[in-house]
């Protein structure tokens, strides 16, 4: 069962937003192919607010991931395209329907 996860929100800098967009975008593939990531979502709050949203059903495949090359990919693009490096929240599944 997924019950663990990241929230991580981003935030783009002024005039980069569709390079954010494109950056999410091409990361697709690299969640994909973690077999760990039971799910991986990048959503669009506003012109310039970003997320990932995702789950794992172990701390194991957590940990994994956030060593990855989707970590490596923001965090290598953070200075260029985001006004601060993404901010990096764990959730623990509380309750489900």
């Amino acid at each position: 069962m997924v019950n663990i996860g990241f929230f991580v929100r981003i935030e783009a800098r002024a005039g980069k937003e569709d390079l954010v967009e494109k950056m999410l975008s091409d990361a697709l593939p690299l969640a994909q192919a973690e077999e760990e990531t039971f799910f991986w979502y990048a959503v669009k709050f506003g012109p310039t607010t970003f997320a990932i949203f995702d789950g794992f059903e172990t701390e194991e495949g957590r940990e994994i991931h956030l060593k990855g090359r989707i970590a490596d990919l923001l965090l290598g693009n953070a200075d260029e395209l985001l006004v601060t490096p993404p901010i990096i929240d764990r959730w623990d599944l509380v309750v489900a329907k």
